[in-house]
Order: C-alpha cells, then sequence, then structure tokens
C-alpha cells in the first residue's frame, strides 16, 4: 500500500515530467523556426540584388561582356532558394545559356577565344555551374564535353609537384589551388564523380595545406590552413619565420575541394581546416589578405561550411559563431540602397558590382538552410 509520501514522490516526478516534454517540445518549435525571420530577410536581400543584376545584361546576353561573370550571375538566378527563375519562364536566362553554349570550343571548353587573359578553366567551370543548374537535359552534352575538358586539364605525371592540380587552361606554368576548386566545383555540381580524379585531386591538396603531417613538401608548416600552390607560394605572403602563410579565401576552398573529394569530416586533414578556420574566423575581410578577394571568400566561406555542416562553433577567444545569421546579417548590412554589392578594393575585378553582387547573392544562395 503506497503511503502519502509515495503518491507525493510520485505526483512530482509526472509534474517534472511533463514540464520536461514541454520544454522539449518548445525547443525543437524553436529549433525549426530560428531562421524564419532572418530567412525572410535572406530572400528579400537576394530579390533586390537580383532585380539590380538583372538590369546590367546587355541585349547580346553577356554581363560585363565576360562569360565567366556572364554564368556567375545567371548561377545565381538559378540556384534561388525559392526557385523564382526558373530558365523556362525568363527569356533573360535562356538568352544569356545560349551566349555560353554558343562558345564552347572542340575541346569542350566555354570562353572567349578572343579575350585576354582567357582563362579557359574558370570561364568552363562556371558556365558548367550555370547550364547543370537549370536541370535541363538538353545542356547534357554541352556539360559532358566540358566536364572532360576540365578532366584531361588535370596534372598526372606523379613527379610533379603539382600532380593532381588544374592550372588557367592557358597558362601552364601556372596550377593553383584557386583554379582546382573552382573545377571541382563544377565537376561535384554538375554530377560527375570520378574518385579517379578526387584521389590525384587530394594529393594536390595535401601539398598546399600548411599540415607536415600529410604534406610532403618542405615549406609546410602546422596550423591547419591553406595557401595559394604547392611550390610555397602564398597571396598571404610569408610569416615570421618566413614561412608561406595560410589565408581564408585558400583555406575554404582546400576544405571545400576536400569535401567534395569524398574526404569525411573525421579525417585529420579536415580537421585542421577548420580548426583553423574556427581560430581565424571573421567576415570582416578575408583573413590574411584584407579586403582583397572578399567577396570570392564569402562564395567559399559559404559553401564550404554550409556542406560542413556545423551550424555553431567556438573561435580561439571562446566567442560562440551562429555563422550563418552572422554571415547573413553582415551581407544584408553591406548591400547598397539599390541592391547592388561592391568591393572598395580592385584586386581580382571585385569592384565591378556585376561580379560583387554575383558572388554576393550566389553566397546568399548557398548560405540558406534547405
Amino acid at each position: 500500500m503506497k503511503t502519502k509520501t509515495q503518491y507525493g514522490f510520485i505526483l512530482i516526478l509526472l509534474l517534472v515530467f511533463a514540464v520536461l516534454q514541454n520544454g522539449i517540445a518548445d525547443h525543437h518549435a524553436a529549433d525549426t523556426s530560428t531562421y524564419t525571420e532572418l530567412n525572410k530577410q535572406v530572400v528579400e536581400s537576394i530579390d533586390k540584388g537580383l532585380e539590380w543584376l538583372k538590369g546590367q545584361q546587355a541585349e547580346d546576353g553577356l554581363f560585363a561582356n565576360h562569360p565567366g561573370i556572364t554564368a556567375l550571375a545567371l548561377t545565381a538566378f538559378l540556384r534561388h532558394p525559392e526557385n523564382k527563375y526558373a530558365e523556362a519562364d525568363h527569356p533573360f536566362i535562356q538568352n544569356g545559356l545560349q551566349r555560353l553554349v554558343a562558345m564552347q570550343q572542340p575541346n569542350g571548353a566555354i570562353y572567349d577565344v578572343e579575350m585576354q587573359p582567357a582563362l579557359p578553366n574558370y570561364n568552363t567551370s562556371i558556365s558548367i555551374m550555370a547550364l547543370s543548374s537549370t536541370g535541363n537535359p538538353k545542356y547534357d552534352e554541352v556539360i559532358k564535353k566540358a566536364q572532360g575538358f576540365l578532366k584531361r586539364l588535370q596534372v598526372t605525371d606523379e613527379e610533379s609537384v603539382y600532380f593532381g592540380g588544374i592550372g588557367y587552361g592557358s597558362r601552364q606554368d601556372v596550377k593553383d589551388l584557386s583554379n582546382l576548386n573552382i573545377a571541382i566545383q563544377a565537376l561535384k555540381e554538375s554530377g560527375s564523380d570520378d574518385q579517379e580524379v578526387w584521389d590525384k585531386a587530394i594529393k594536390y591538396l595535401e601539398r598546399t595545406q600548411n599540415r607536415s603531417e600529410s604534406n610532403d613538401q618542405s615549406w609546410a608548416g602546422n596550423d591547419g590552413g591553406f595557401i595559394y600552390s604547392p611550390d610555397g607560394e602564398s597571396k598571404a605572403g610569408t610569416d615570421a619565420a618566413g614561412s608561406p602563410r595560410s589565408y581564408a579565401s585558400m583555406t575554404y576552398a582546400g576544405l571545400l575541394s576536400f569535401i567534395y573529394a569524398n574526404v569525411g569530416k573525421d579525417d585529420e586533414r579536415v580537421k585542421a581546416a577548420f580548426e583553423w578556420i574556427k581560430e581565424h574566423f571573421t567576415l570582416e575581410e578575408n583573413y590574411g589578405m584584407g579586403a582583397q578577394g572578399l567577396y570570392y571568400n564569402y562564395h567559399t566561406m559559404a559553401k564550404a561550411l554550409r556542406l560542413y555542416g556545423q551550424p555553431t562553433f567556438v573561435d580561439a577567444k571562446g566567442i560562440t559563431h551562429d555563422w550563418y545569421r552572422e554571415f547573413a546579417e553582415k551581407l544584408i548590412a553591406v548591400q547598397k540602397p539599390e541592391g547592388l554589392w561592391v568591393n572598395e578594393n580592385s584586386r581580382w575585378m571585385e569592384a565591378l558590382p556585376v561580379l560583387a553582387t554575383s558572388y554576393a547573392i550566389l553566397s546568399l544562395d548557398t548560405a540558406y538552410p534547405k
């Protein structure tokens, strides 16, 4: 027979359980609505940017008279988080895509042969992204030929320090991480998952990471970040000891490339890259480069962090970052009233509003939780 004390204890347990259950339910409800208001603001920002961007297209279908920038802009429209710009519904998108298709060369590359620098890899890679973002099977053969071109650019000489790398396609002496990363993005996002290509690329990635445990080059440090090239070149210069300095945009590119090459999150090379990112996380600059390449950095950051899949992390100062919230709020804050974005630093053409705006919109498209 239960005593009053026992009944009282059971009643308390039931009450505590009920409170906990309500708390858990409230917590889950909060989880699902965490970004509701922010997401609305992000879509409004994207829509405003795209409206401005649409007005920058020339009658011939190009943006800034440049195939790569055209492809980047079109991809920004096609990857709208609410799919507001389907190719079939928008003749201006069809017009731009047809211009890209018309530029395809017999070897599969997509670029303007009369433009210098020609940049076949960059132009082809971004064109693949635009064409594949339509989901339209009529572009399948064009994409397949372009994929083949990119794969043939990969260095296969195992004696070369650049083994596994992909360069500009027009400057044979340059095989850098930025070029490799854009090609990897294009291949992966268009459905090519060739492990032989990835295995070669992984060796190149190891040789651009400041991690001596996996990098066989004598210059390698141990901070886990990435530099521009396996020959020791860093656009961020050298540190006090004379070693090439890791910087943000290449570290995000390295992390993104590892993930796309099917290297898991539990891999020590990936862990080291993410630790560097946590330690140096900032939205105020392309860490190590200041404002140079800031919007390129935003785009690569958004892809890498969204794919990595960790919504919050703690930096070296013990500060917890909800990276999507901070990222979105930053880009919304620096958007101009007319809808555009621009980098005051002109390096890598980012003072051109069409380019910076395309990067910014794609960054928000990518960061937006799907």
